[in-house]
């Protein structure tokens, strides 16, 4: 079973690939030679990761999932969210972000913050949805140094460090994006049990 992975985040694809069955070849954009930054122009994630996803289905006619992650933080109303990766700016600098997001945050005591990660997913040309969620605290200074985005300032709930002070085993047990993905390779695992039909 091939799938192609609508990202040329080689963080993200490390991520996906150490939880998706070894049994689905899990294709990149690189793979497939699309170079081109896909537009994210949607007011939502549900929208961003379904326009990735149908960009790349109409290019290659292959089945193919994207995903649009943002970090919701209590006290900004919701923000960063749909702009987490351009939060500071068009040129995606997550360090500018993590700055821009403590110095709005401040001194303010509530610290509560959530990642989602929305999954869209073309299969023989249905659509379909799949959301992961985790909940926790912005701390005040970053910590570690795995991971990417977000996660030196990030503490889900249940634990004591940051998602980059994590190795990527235990971050994929409690990450948004892992649960979302589990969802995905679920139904992914159900479809090959069916002889490729949901």
């Amino acid at each position: 079973m091939e799938i192609i992975f609508a990202s040329n985040n080689d963080h993200k694809i490390r991520e996906i690939r150490s939880i998706i069955d070894s049994s689905i070849k899990l294709l990149s954009l690189h793979d497939m030679n699309i170079r081109e930054d896909i537009p994210e122009e949607e007011p939502n994630l549900e929208g961003n990761a379904l326009a990735k996803a149908r960009y790349v289905h109409r290019i290659t006619g292959m089945n193919v999932f994207a995903d649009d992650t943002g970090l919701e933080v209590d006290a900004l109303g919701g923000l960063p969210g749909v702009k987490s990766a351009r939060f500071a700016g068009e040129s995606k600098d997550f360090s500018a972000n993590i700055d821009k997001l403590l110095l709005m945050l401040g001194s303010n005591k509530n610290r509560k913050a959530q990642f989602r990660t929305v999954i869209a997913l073309i299969w023989e040309n249905e659509e379909y949805l799949f959301e992961g969620i985790v909940e926790g605290q912005i701390i005040n200074e970053r910590r570690g140094i795995e991971g990417f985005g977000y996660d030196p300032v990030f503490i889900p709930d249940g634990k004591t460090r940051t998602f980059a002070e994590m190795p990527l085993k235990e971050k994929n047990e409690v990450s948004h994006r892992a649960r979302a993905f589990e969802k995905l390779r679920t139904f992914l695992l159900q479809i090959k049990l069916n002889g490729n039909k949901p």
